[in-house]
Protein backbone atom coordinates (compact mmCIF):
# COMPACT_ATOMS: atom_id res chain seq x y z
CA UNK A 1 0.00 0.00 0.00
CA UNK A 2 1.13 3.53 -0.46
CA UNK A 3 0.11 6.49 1.53
CA UNK A 4 1.17 10.09 1.54
CA UNK A 5 2.00 11.68 4.83
CA UNK A 6 -0.69 13.77 6.44
CA UNK A 7 0.22 16.00 9.38
CA UNK A 8 2.00 19.17 8.39
CA UNK A 9 5.13 20.00 10.21
CA UNK A 10 7.00 23.30 10.62
CA UNK A 11 10.75 23.45 10.83
CA UNK A 12 12.51 25.31 13.62
CA UNK A 13 15.98 23.94 13.90
CA UNK A 14 19.49 24.98 14.52
CA UNK A 15 21.45 25.53 11.37
CA UNK A 16 23.92 22.94 12.46
CA UNK A 17 25.22 21.33 9.37
CA UNK A 18 23.99 17.82 9.09
CA UNK A 19 26.84 17.03 6.89
CA UNK A 20 28.56 15.20 9.54
CA UNK A 21 30.74 12.19 9.07
CA UNK A 22 28.38 9.26 9.57
CA UNK A 23 29.38 6.34 11.74
CA UNK A 24 28.96 2.66 11.03
CA UNK A 25 26.31 1.17 13.32
CA UNK A 26 26.25 -2.51 14.30
CA UNK A 27 23.94 -3.94 11.61
CA UNK A 28 21.01 -6.25 12.06
CA UNK A 29 21.28 -9.81 10.71
CA UNK A 30 21.41 -9.93 6.96
CA UNK A 31 17.97 -9.04 5.63
CA UNK A 32 16.40 -10.08 2.39
CA UNK A 33 16.41 -6.51 1.10
CA UNK A 34 20.18 -6.29 1.56
CA UNK A 35 20.73 -9.25 -0.72
CA UNK A 36 18.48 -8.17 -3.55
CA UNK A 37 19.80 -6.29 -6.58
CA UNK A 38 19.79 -2.49 -6.31
CA UNK A 39 19.38 -1.07 -9.80
CA UNK A 40 17.29 1.57 -11.41
CA UNK A 41 13.73 0.34 -11.72
CA UNK A 42 13.55 0.88 -15.48
CA UNK A 43 15.81 -2.14 -15.96
CA UNK A 44 19.11 -0.30 -16.40
CA UNK A 45 21.98 0.01 -14.02
CA UNK A 46 23.40 3.33 -12.86
CA UNK A 47 25.77 3.35 -15.83
CA UNK A 48 23.02 2.41 -18.26
CA UNK A 49 23.98 -1.27 -18.73
CA UNK A 50 22.08 -4.42 -17.75
CA UNK A 51 21.03 -5.22 -14.23
CA UNK A 52 23.78 -6.10 -11.85
CA UNK A 53 24.21 -6.71 -8.17
CA UNK A 54 24.16 -3.84 -5.74
CA UNK A 55 27.16 -2.14 -4.25
CA UNK A 56 26.41 -1.34 -0.65
CA UNK A 57 26.54 2.38 -0.09
CA UNK A 58 25.24 4.98 2.35
CA UNK A 59 25.90 5.88 5.93
CA UNK A 60 27.81 2.65 6.55
CA UNK A 61 30.67 4.02 4.42
CA UNK A 62 31.76 6.48 7.10
CA UNK A 63 32.31 5.17 10.59
CA UNK A 64 33.82 6.28 13.81
CA UNK A 65 36.92 4.32 14.73
CA UNK A 66 37.59 6.20 17.92
CA UNK A 67 38.52 4.04 20.89
CA UNK A 68 36.41 3.69 23.99
CA UNK A 69 37.87 2.71 27.36
CA UNK A 70 37.15 -0.91 28.21
CA UNK A 71 36.21 -1.86 31.74
CA UNK A 72 38.94 -3.44 33.78
CA UNK A 73 38.97 -7.20 34.08
CA UNK A 74 37.24 -8.66 37.15
CA UNK A 75 39.19 -10.53 39.76
CA UNK A 76 39.19 -14.32 39.86
CA UNK A 77 36.40 -14.56 42.41
CA UNK A 78 34.16 -12.35 40.33
CA UNK A 79 34.76 -14.48 37.25
CA UNK A 80 33.70 -17.60 39.11
CA UNK A 81 30.44 -15.93 40.09
CA UNK A 82 29.47 -15.12 36.51
CA UNK A 83 26.39 -17.05 35.52
CA UNK A 84 26.76 -18.51 32.05
CA UNK A 85 25.09 -21.25 30.13
CA UNK A 86 25.72 -23.16 26.93
CA UNK A 87 22.79 -21.54 25.15
CA UNK A 88 21.91 -17.91 24.60
CA UNK A 89 22.27 -15.54 27.53
CA UNK A 90 19.11 -13.86 28.73
CA UNK A 91 19.24 -10.09 28.95
CA UNK A 92 16.73 -7.59 30.27
CA UNK A 93 16.04 -3.93 29.50
CA UNK A 94 18.48 -1.64 31.29
CA UNK A 95 21.15 -4.33 31.63
CA UNK A 96 24.73 -3.77 30.49
CA UNK A 97 26.40 -6.20 28.09
CA UNK A 98 29.12 -6.58 25.49
CA UNK A 99 28.52 -6.36 21.74
CA UNK A 100 30.90 -6.36 18.79
CA UNK A 101 31.13 -2.95 17.12
CA UNK A 102 31.38 -3.51 13.38
CA UNK A 103 33.36 -0.31 12.82
CA UNK A 104 36.61 -1.81 14.12
CA UNK A 105 35.32 -5.29 15.09
CA UNK A 106 36.11 -4.68 18.76
CA UNK A 107 33.89 -5.65 21.68
CA UNK A 108 32.39 -2.66 23.48
CA UNK A 109 30.01 -2.13 26.36
CA UNK A 110 26.40 -1.30 25.59
CA UNK A 111 23.10 -0.75 27.38
CA UNK A 112 19.89 -2.52 26.40
CA UNK A 113 17.17 0.07 25.83
CA UNK A 114 14.28 -1.96 24.41
CA UNK A 115 13.25 -5.52 23.67
CA UNK A 116 11.08 -7.06 20.95
CA UNK A 117 11.00 -10.86 21.39
CA UNK A 118 14.57 -11.98 20.58
CA UNK A 119 15.56 -8.58 19.15
CA UNK A 120 17.28 -6.09 21.45
CA UNK A 121 17.83 -2.38 20.88
CA UNK A 122 21.20 -1.30 22.29
CA UNK A 123 23.16 1.89 22.87
CA UNK A 124 26.97 1.75 22.76
CA UNK A 125 28.56 3.48 25.75
CA UNK A 126 30.15 6.85 24.90
CA UNK A 127 28.90 6.68 21.30
CA UNK A 128 26.48 9.05 19.62
CA UNK A 129 22.85 7.89 19.56
CA UNK A 130 23.03 7.48 15.79
CA UNK A 131 25.00 4.27 16.44
CA UNK A 132 22.10 2.65 18.36
CA UNK A 133 20.86 -0.45 16.59
CA UNK A 134 18.81 -3.64 16.77
CA UNK A 135 20.76 -6.85 17.36
CA UNK A 136 19.96 -10.49 18.02
CA UNK A 137 20.20 -11.61 21.60
CA UNK A 138 22.81 -14.15 20.51
CA UNK A 139 25.14 -11.28 19.48
CA UNK A 140 25.49 -10.08 23.10
CA UNK A 141 27.80 -11.42 25.77
CA UNK A 142 27.94 -10.94 29.52
CA UNK A 143 31.73 -11.26 29.53
CA UNK A 144 34.07 -9.70 26.97
CA UNK A 145 35.40 -12.44 24.64
CA UNK A 146 38.59 -10.38 24.29
CA UNK A 147 39.50 -9.54 27.88
CA UNK A 148 37.09 -11.49 30.06
CA UNK A 149 35.94 -8.21 31.61
CA UNK A 150 32.50 -7.54 32.95
CA UNK A 151 30.55 -4.65 31.43
CA UNK A 152 30.41 -2.99 34.86
CA UNK A 153 27.67 -0.94 36.44
CA UNK A 154 26.50 2.48 35.40
CA UNK A 155 29.10 5.07 36.33
CA UNK A 156 28.37 8.32 38.15
CA UNK A 157 28.40 10.17 34.84
CA UNK A 158 25.64 7.96 33.43
CA UNK A 159 23.62 7.89 36.66
CA UNK A 160 23.41 11.65 36.72
CA UNK A 161 20.76 12.64 34.19
CA UNK A 162 21.83 16.24 34.40
CA UNK A 163 25.43 15.50 33.42
CA UNK A 164 24.31 13.29 30.57
CA UNK A 165 21.94 15.92 29.25
CA UNK A 166 24.49 18.73 29.34
CA UNK A 167 27.04 16.61 27.49
CA UNK A 168 24.46 15.65 24.90
CA UNK A 169 23.39 19.26 24.32
CA UNK A 170 26.94 20.49 23.87
CA UNK A 171 27.60 17.79 21.31
CA UNK A 172 24.42 18.03 19.30
CA UNK A 173 22.81 21.42 19.69
CA UNK A 174 25.29 24.00 20.88
CA UNK A 175 25.85 25.38 24.35
CA UNK A 176 23.12 28.02 24.09
CA UNK A 177 20.38 25.62 23.05
CA UNK A 178 16.79 26.65 23.58
CA UNK A 179 15.82 23.17 24.82
CA UNK A 180 16.09 22.83 28.58
CA UNK A 181 17.16 19.65 30.35
CA UNK A 182 13.61 18.43 30.96
CA UNK A 183 12.69 18.92 27.30
CA UNK A 184 15.76 16.98 26.16
CA UNK A 185 15.04 14.12 28.57
CA UNK A 186 11.49 13.92 27.24
CA UNK A 187 12.79 14.08 23.68
CA UNK A 188 15.25 11.26 24.30
CA UNK A 189 12.59 9.09 25.92
CA UNK A 190 10.17 9.47 23.01
CA UNK A 191 12.81 9.03 20.30
CA UNK A 192 15.21 6.59 21.94
CA UNK A 193 14.23 3.64 19.70
CA UNK A 194 14.52 3.90 15.92
CA UNK A 195 11.31 2.97 14.17
CA UNK A 196 13.05 2.42 10.80
CA UNK A 197 16.42 0.71 10.39
CA UNK A 198 17.10 1.55 6.73
CA UNK A 199 15.55 3.50 3.89
CA UNK A 200 15.89 2.69 0.21
CA UNK A 201 16.14 5.89 -1.79
CA UNK A 202 16.98 5.45 -5.47
CA UNK A 203 20.23 3.53 -5.86
CA UNK A 204 21.12 3.82 -2.17
CA UNK A 205 20.12 1.87 0.93
CA UNK A 206 20.86 4.19 3.86
CA UNK A 207 21.01 3.28 7.53
CA UNK A 208 18.99 5.76 9.55
CA UNK A 209 20.50 7.57 12.50
CA UNK A 210 17.48 8.62 14.56
CA UNK A 211 13.76 8.20 15.10
CA UNK A 212 11.38 9.95 12.70
CA UNK A 213 7.66 10.42 13.47
CA UNK A 214 6.38 8.95 10.21
CA UNK A 215 2.70 7.85 10.23
CA UNK A 216 2.19 4.59 12.10
CA UNK A 217 0.50 3.03 9.08
CA UNK A 218 4.02 2.27 7.88
CA UNK A 219 4.79 0.13 10.94
CA UNK A 220 1.35 -1.16 12.03
CA UNK A 221 2.78 -3.96 14.19
CA UNK A 222 4.47 -1.37 16.39
CA UNK A 223 7.88 -2.97 15.86
CA UNK A 224 10.78 -1.55 13.86
CA UNK A 225 10.70 -1.51 10.06
CA UNK A 226 13.71 -3.13 8.45
CA UNK A 227 13.51 -1.16 5.18
CA UNK A 228 11.25 1.76 4.27
CA UNK A 229 11.01 2.40 0.52
CA UNK A 230 10.90 5.96 -0.80
CA UNK A 231 10.45 7.38 -4.27
CA UNK A 232 13.44 9.60 -4.94
CA UNK A 233 11.31 11.84 -7.15
CA UNK A 234 8.17 12.35 -5.05
CA UNK A 235 9.56 11.22 -1.64
CA UNK A 236 6.40 9.17 -1.03
CA UNK A 237 6.74 6.29 1.46
CA UNK A 238 6.02 2.63 0.58
CA UNK A 239 6.04 -0.46 2.76
CA UNK A 240 7.18 -2.89 0.04
CA UNK A 241 9.36 -2.73 -3.05
CA UNK A 242 6.41 -3.99 -5.09
CA UNK A 243 4.45 -0.85 -4.20
CA UNK A 244 7.46 1.28 -5.13
CA UNK A 245 7.82 -0.45 -8.51
CA UNK A 246 4.11 0.06 -9.16
CA UNK A 247 4.60 3.77 -8.42
CA UNK A 248 7.50 4.03 -10.89
CA UNK A 249 5.51 2.14 -13.55
CA UNK A 250 3.13 5.10 -13.69
CA UNK A 251 6.00 7.27 -15.04
CA UNK A 252 5.93 10.07 -12.46
CA UNK A 253 7.93 13.26 -13.10
CA UNK A 254 11.60 12.49 -12.48
CA UNK A 255 12.38 15.72 -10.65
CA UNK A 256 11.17 17.52 -7.52
CA UNK A 257 8.12 19.76 -7.87
CA UNK A 258 8.73 23.48 -7.98
CA UNK A 259 11.01 25.64 -10.12
CA UNK A 260 14.51 24.79 -11.28
CA UNK A 261 16.47 27.95 -10.47
CA UNK A 262 20.05 26.75 -10.94
CA UNK A 263 21.80 24.31 -13.24
CA UNK A 264 25.48 23.53 -13.67
CA UNK A 265 26.07 21.24 -16.65
CA UNK A 266 29.73 20.73 -15.78
CA UNK A 267 29.15 19.70 -12.16
CA UNK A 268 25.86 17.97 -13.11
CA UNK A 269 23.94 19.57 -10.24
CA UNK A 270 20.69 21.55 -10.14
CA UNK A 271 18.67 23.42 -7.50
CA UNK A 272 14.89 23.49 -7.18
CA UNK A 273 12.87 26.01 -5.17
CA UNK A 274 9.69 24.71 -3.53
CA UNK A 275 7.04 26.72 -1.76
CA UNK A 276 5.83 24.89 1.34
CA UNK A 277 2.31 26.18 0.73
CA UNK A 278 2.18 24.83 -2.86
CA UNK A 279 4.17 21.59 -2.60
CA UNK A 280 2.98 20.65 0.86
CA UNK A 281 3.15 16.84 0.62
CA UNK A 282 6.66 16.81 -0.83
CA UNK A 283 7.92 19.28 1.78
CA UNK A 284 6.35 17.30 4.63
CA UNK A 285 7.99 14.11 3.37
CA UNK A 286 11.29 15.97 3.05
CA UNK A 287 11.01 16.93 6.73
CA UNK A 288 10.31 13.31 7.71
CA UNK A 289 13.36 12.22 5.69
CA UNK A 290 15.54 14.86 7.35
CA UNK A 291 14.43 13.74 10.82
CA UNK A 292 16.03 10.34 10.20
CA UNK A 293 19.43 12.10 10.23
CA UNK A 294 18.91 15.16 12.47
CA UNK A 295 18.29 14.36 16.11
CA UNK A 296 17.12 17.77 17.34
CA UNK A 297 15.11 18.73 14.29
CA UNK A 298 11.71 19.77 15.65
CA UNK A 299 8.62 19.31 13.51
CA UNK A 300 5.67 21.57 14.15
CA UNK A 301 2.39 21.86 12.28
CA UNK A 302 3.02 24.00 9.24
CA UNK A 303 5.45 24.13 6.32
CA UNK A 304 3.60 26.99 4.62
CA UNK A 305 5.90 29.77 5.95
CA UNK A 306 9.00 28.10 4.48
CA UNK A 307 10.78 27.88 1.16
CA UNK A 308 12.74 24.70 0.42
CA UNK A 309 15.78 24.51 -1.83
CA UNK A 310 16.56 20.95 -2.98
CA UNK A 311 19.98 20.11 -4.43
CA UNK A 312 20.01 17.30 -7.01
CA UNK A 313 22.51 15.46 -9.14
CA UNK A 314 21.09 14.78 -12.57
CA UNK A 315 21.74 12.23 -15.32
CA UNK A 316 19.77 10.57 -18.11
CA UNK A 317 17.52 8.87 -15.55
CA UNK A 318 16.36 12.00 -13.73
CA UNK A 319 17.21 14.22 -10.77
CA UNK A 320 18.52 12.47 -7.66
CA UNK A 321 18.18 14.39 -4.33
CA UNK A 322 21.47 15.11 -2.55
CA UNK A 323 20.36 17.47 0.22
CA UNK A 324 18.39 20.61 0.93
CA UNK A 325 18.09 23.70 3.04
CA UNK A 326 15.04 25.69 4.06
CA UNK A 327 14.43 29.30 4.98
CA UNK A 328 11.50 31.37 6.18
CA UNK A 329 9.73 33.48 3.60
CA UNK A 330 10.24 36.40 5.93
CA UNK A 331 12.43 36.22 9.01
CA UNK A 332 12.18 38.91 11.66
CA UNK A 333 15.65 37.90 12.87
CA UNK A 334 17.23 38.07 9.42
CA UNK A 335 17.90 34.33 9.12
CA UNK A 336 18.67 33.13 5.60
CA UNK A 337 18.77 29.43 6.52
CA UNK A 338 16.64 27.41 8.93
CA UNK A 339 17.64 23.78 8.37
CA UNK A 340 20.31 22.12 6.25
CA UNK A 341 20.87 18.45 5.43
CA UNK A 342 23.16 16.45 3.17
CA UNK A 343 22.17 12.80 2.85
CA UNK A 344 24.87 10.40 4.13
CA UNK A 345 25.87 8.93 0.72
CA UNK A 346 26.77 12.44 -0.48
CA UNK A 347 28.55 13.76 2.58
CA UNK A 348 32.20 14.85 2.51
CA UNK A 349 31.92 15.91 -1.11
CA UNK A 350 31.62 19.67 -0.58
CA UNK A 351 27.84 19.83 -0.98
CA UNK A 352 27.33 21.32 2.48
CA UNK A 353 29.58 24.26 1.61
CA UNK A 354 27.71 24.56 -1.70
CA UNK A 355 24.34 24.94 0.07
CA UNK A 356 25.74 27.51 2.52
CA UNK A 357 27.19 29.53 -0.37
CA UNK A 358 23.88 29.24 -2.25
CA UNK A 359 21.95 30.67 0.72
CA UNK A 360 24.19 33.75 0.67
CA UNK A 361 23.82 34.15 -3.11
CA UNK A 362 20.07 34.33 -2.55
CA UNK A 363 20.63 36.97 0.13
CA UNK A 364 22.71 39.00 -2.33
CA UNK A 365 19.90 38.79 -4.88
CA UNK A 366 17.45 39.97 -2.21
CA UNK A 367 19.78 42.83 -1.27
CA UNK A 368 19.87 41.68 2.36
CA UNK A 369 22.35 40.53 4.96
CA UNK A 370 21.72 37.12 6.42
CA UNK A 371 22.81 34.58 8.99
CA UNK A 372 21.83 31.00 9.86
CA UNK A 373 19.49 30.28 12.73
CA UNK A 374 21.30 30.20 16.04
CA UNK A 375 22.62 28.45 18.00
CA UNK A 376 24.87 26.49 15.69
CA UNK A 377 26.07 23.02 16.61
CA UNK A 378 29.80 22.46 16.88
CA UNK A 379 30.03 20.98 13.39
CA UNK A 380 27.73 23.67 12.03
CA UNK A 381 30.00 26.33 13.47
CA UNK A 382 33.00 24.73 11.75
CA UNK A 383 31.22 24.58 8.38
CA UNK A 384 30.02 28.17 8.50
CA UNK A 385 33.31 29.54 9.80
CA UNK A 386 35.12 27.89 6.90
CA UNK A 387 32.77 29.54 4.40
CA UNK A 388 32.88 32.94 6.14
CA UNK A 389 36.68 32.89 6.29
CA UNK A 390 37.08 32.09 2.62
CA UNK A 391 34.47 34.63 1.48
CA UNK A 392 35.90 37.46 3.60
CA UNK A 393 39.53 36.77 2.71
CA UNK A 394 38.68 36.70 -1.00
CA UNK A 395 36.89 40.03 -0.67
CA UNK A 396 39.83 41.57 1.23
CA UNK A 397 42.24 40.30 -1.43
CA UNK A 398 40.04 41.74 -4.18
CA UNK A 399 40.10 45.13 -2.41
CA UNK A 400 43.88 45.46 -2.20
CA UNK A 401 43.75 48.56 -4.41
CA UNK A 402 41.87 50.36 -1.64
CA UNK A 403 43.73 51.81 1.31
CA UNK A 404 41.03 50.95 3.82
CA UNK A 405 37.91 48.81 3.98
CA UNK A 406 35.34 48.70 6.78
CA UNK A 407 33.33 45.89 8.30
CA UNK A 408 30.22 47.36 6.72
CA UNK A 409 31.91 47.23 3.30
CA UNK A 410 32.58 43.54 3.81
CA UNK A 411 29.00 42.99 4.96
CA UNK A 412 27.57 44.67 1.88
CA UNK A 413 29.87 42.76 -0.46
CA UNK A 414 29.24 39.32 1.03
CA UNK A 415 25.79 39.66 2.71
CA UNK A 416 27.36 38.21 5.87
CA UNK A 417 26.02 39.71 9.10
CA UNK A 418 28.40 42.23 10.70
CA UNK A 419 28.57 40.21 13.93
CA UNK A 420 29.63 37.14 11.94
CA UNK A 421 32.23 39.22 10.08
CA UNK A 422 33.78 40.44 13.34
CA UNK A 423 33.82 36.98 14.96
CA UNK A 424 35.37 35.41 11.86
CA UNK A 425 38.14 38.01 11.56
CA UNK A 426 38.86 37.57 15.25
CA UNK A 427 39.12 33.82 14.67
CA UNK A 428 41.58 34.44 11.81
CA UNK A 429 43.80 36.33 14.23
CA UNK A 430 43.85 39.67 12.41
CA UNK A 431 41.58 41.61 14.76
CA UNK A 432 43.20 44.29 16.92
CA UNK A 433 41.73 46.77 19.39
CA UNK A 434 43.35 50.21 19.23
CA UNK A 435 42.21 53.55 20.72
CA UNK A 436 38.72 52.27 21.41
CA UNK A 437 38.29 50.91 17.87
CA UNK A 438 38.51 47.50 16.26
CA UNK A 439 41.27 47.61 13.66
CA UNK A 440 42.31 44.69 11.48
CA UNK A 441 45.82 44.56 10.03
CA UNK A 442 45.64 42.49 6.85
CA UNK A 443 48.94 42.44 4.94
CA UNK A 444 48.74 40.61 1.58
CA UNK A 445 51.02 37.77 2.72
CA UNK A 446 48.80 37.04 5.72
CA UNK A 447 45.71 36.98 3.50
CA UNK A 448 47.38 34.64 0.98
CA UNK A 449 48.55 32.29 3.74
CA UNK A 450 45.09 32.16 5.28
CA UNK A 451 43.46 31.45 1.91
CA UNK A 452 45.98 28.71 1.15
CA UNK A 453 45.09 27.01 4.43
CA UNK A 454 41.37 26.70 3.58
CA UNK A 455 40.77 23.50 1.65
CA UNK A 456 37.64 23.36 -0.50
CA UNK A 457 36.17 20.51 -2.47
CA UNK A 458 33.05 20.07 -4.51
CA UNK A 459 31.35 22.49 -6.90
CA UNK A 460 31.27 26.26 -6.43
CA UNK A 461 28.16 28.39 -6.90
CA UNK A 462 28.26 30.36 -10.16
CA UNK A 463 26.03 33.46 -9.76
CA UNK A 464 25.66 33.67 -13.54
CA UNK A 465 23.78 30.35 -13.55
CA UNK A 466 21.28 31.43 -10.90
CA UNK A 467 17.97 32.44 -12.46
CA UNK A 468 15.78 33.55 -9.59
CA UNK A 469 13.77 36.49 -8.34
CA UNK A 470 13.04 37.09 -4.64
CA UNK A 471 9.60 36.37 -3.21
CA UNK A 472 7.80 39.63 -2.54
CA UNK A 473 6.52 39.79 1.04
CA UNK A 474 4.41 42.69 2.30
CA UNK A 475 6.57 44.19 5.05
CA UNK A 476 6.48 47.84 6.06
CA UNK A 477 10.19 48.08 6.76
CA UNK A 478 12.81 45.38 6.49
CA UNK A 479 15.76 46.27 8.71
CA UNK A 480 17.90 43.59 7.08
CA UNK A 481 18.00 45.30 3.69
CA UNK A 482 21.50 46.42 2.75
CA UNK A 483 20.05 49.72 1.56
CA UNK A 484 19.02 50.44 5.16
CA UNK A 485 22.60 50.08 6.42
CA UNK A 486 24.89 53.03 6.97
CA UNK A 487 27.27 53.83 4.12
CA UNK A 488 30.31 53.86 6.40
CA UNK A 489 31.13 52.49 9.76
CA UNK A 490 34.11 54.14 11.39
CA UNK A 491 34.06 51.85 14.40
CA UNK A 492 35.80 49.03 12.55
CA UNK A 493 38.16 49.12 9.60
CA UNK A 494 40.86 47.09 7.94
CA UNK A 495 44.17 48.64 6.98
CA UNK A 496 45.40 47.30 3.65
CA UNK A 497 49.12 48.00 3.28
Amino acid sequence: MSRRTRGSRKEATSAGSSARGSENAPPKPKAKSDASPSVLLNGASEEGGPRRKRRRTGAAADHDTSTVPIASAPDKAAKEDIATNDGVDTFSVGERAWCQYKGDMSWRTCTILHREKLKLYIHFTDFNRRMDSWVNESELAKVSPETGALPGKLGSKEKSSGSEVVEFVEEEYGQNAEMDEESIREHEEVTKVKNVSKIELGRHIIRTWYFSPIPKEFYPSGGPVDVLYMSEFSLDFYRTRTDLIRHYSKSPPRHPPGDEIYRDEDARVAMFELDGAKSKIYCQNLCYLAKFFLDHKTLHFDVDPFLFYVLCEFDEYGYHPVGYFSKEKHSEQGFNLACILILPPYQRKGYGRFLIAFSYELSKKEGKVGSPEKPLSDLGQISYRSYWSRALLKEIKASEAKSKISVMDLTKATSILAEDVVSTLRHLGILKYFNGMHVFAAPPKLVDDQLAGIKCRGPDVDPEKLHWAPLVVAVKRDKWLISSKRKTDGSASIDLP
